[in-house]
């Protein structure tokens, strides 16, 4: 008798602003507010416009619905009805919503354009069965550093992916899901999303810490794999090392493919100034001494086709040199270099080059004979010149030695791989 009693003089609208209260403001306005609020016989029931939102509504907020319910001695039911009449031009209706995707850009790619080192052919042949709808794994998730081919990737599958495609980027779902729930059009924008062979979303680490687009697109990530769809994620973090995700996001971004990307090697470098129109030689040489960043490598082709296009001029290395000046790494000439080895190795550039037998200045000339093999193109006469003018068959003889001795001494191996990776 009580509780019928309080159940009468009980506002659906004072329950709705108490769920508010215990709700994220986004996911209330989003999930809870469009719902149409009935009370009839201790029985608090939530019209919902559709299936979806019934089951996701029931499936992630019915512990919280069921708690402010019990408080007004109600129980809860969420089903499939009708809006009221004074709701109807606001409500989350599927039937009268409409969604207009923003224009995309039209500079969509082929797997032509992707030059794959021997790191990241898997990743390739990944994306293409993918791309070709023959993979047996959903979602596709590819990680890596900035300027590796992620983003080139995910764009190559947006291209040549068999059915429809949605590709986004992380940037671009969060704005469009806050305009959907500005202007109330949200079920529509989830039928987009939805309504698709290929999803693909370009850096999902930009939805880290927002708490009602990761809800969301959870959600939707979950529906596109239970209904066999493919789905493609790019990042620039293993699934396991986002931040701002929980346990549940995290095991479900790794639920299907997890594939790291590479940064672009110094001979996949060479192979990008060489599709610009670089000749082999200049190709070679700014291809070690720029970042393995994809992004730095396409400002440096542009900037070249850029001076070629205004001066009418044919680049050659000293126009690079000047040209390039603020992004090239400083060479170091091969007498630059054994000079900074002797002072790491205490050895004076005069013994280097004199005809000093100490096991000592031995062993250090023939780490530098190493060093300058690995680090420059001079035939084994040419280093022989800059350690004392010492012959072919002596350098020869010098680097077998310190290559023997590097294979069981792993401090003398540290010391030699420190010294190449400064001067490469």
């Amino acid at each position: 008798m009580q509780a019928a009693s309080l159940t009468r003089q009980v506002n659906p609208s004072e329950i709705k602003s108490a769920i508010s209260n215990r709700m994220d403001a986004a996911c209330f306005s989003a999930w809870i507010s469009p719902l149409n609020f009935n009370l009839s016989d201790n029985v608090l029931e939530l019209g919902a416009p559709n299936q979806f939102t019934a089951d996701f509504v029931s499936a992630t907020y019915m512990g919280v619905l069921n708690a402010v319910a019990a408080e007004y001695g109600l129980n809860v039911r969420v089903v499939v009805s009708g809006c009221a009449p004074a709701t109807c031009q606001t409500a989350n209706d599927n039937n009268t919503q409409t969604y207009s995707a923003p224009a995309e850009k039209s500079d969509a790619g082929d797997f032509d354009s992707f030059i794959a080192s021997e790191e990241n052919a898997f990743v390739l042949s990944a994306c293409k069965k993918m791309a070709a709808g023959t993979a047996t794994f959903s979602p596709l998730f590819i990680y890596g550093p900035a300027g590796c081919g992620k983003s080139l990737l995910a764009a190559a599958i947006n291209s040549c992916a068999r059915g429809r495609t949605v590709m986004m980027s992380g940037a671009m779902f969060v704005s469009e899901f806050a305009r959907a729930l500005h202007d109330r059009t949200i079920f529509a924008f989830k039928d987009y999303c939805r309504n698709c062979d290929t999803f693909i979303l370009d850096d999902v680490q930009v939805l880290s810490g927002k708490r009602a687009t990761s809800e969301e697109f959870l959600q939707l990530i979950i529906d596109l794999r239970n209904a066999g769809k493919n789905i493609v994620l790019t990042s620039n973090a293993a699934p396991s090392c986002l931040t701002g995700f929980d346990h549940r996001a995290q095991s479900l971004f790794a639920s299907g493919l997890v594939a790291d990307i590479v940064a672009p090697t110094r001979a996949v470098r060479a192979k990008m100034f060489a599709r610009a129109g670089l000749n082999s030689k200049l190709s070679d040489m700014i291809a070690g001494r720029v970042l393995a960043d994809g992004h730095v490598i396409s400002g440096v082709v542009n900037k070249i086709r850029a001076y070629v296009d205004i001066m009418g001029e044919t680049v050659n290395e000293t126009i690079i040199e000047r040209l390039l000046a603020d992004t090239l790494k400083k060479s170091k000439s091969p007498i630059v270099m054994v000079k900074s080895m002797c002072e790491k190795l205490g050895v004076s550039y005069d013994a280097v080059c004199g005809a000093g037998r100490a096991r000592g200045l031995v062993l250090a000339r023939q780490m530098m004979m190493l060093v300058l093999k690995n680090v420059t193109g001079l035939s084994l006469a040419e280093i022989g010149g800059y350690v004392g003018g010492r012959d072919h068959a002596t350098v020869m003889y010098g680097l077998r030695m310190v290559k023997k001795l590097q294979s069981s001494d792993l401090v003398l191996s540290a010391q030699i791989n420190e010294m190449i990776n400064e001067y490469k």
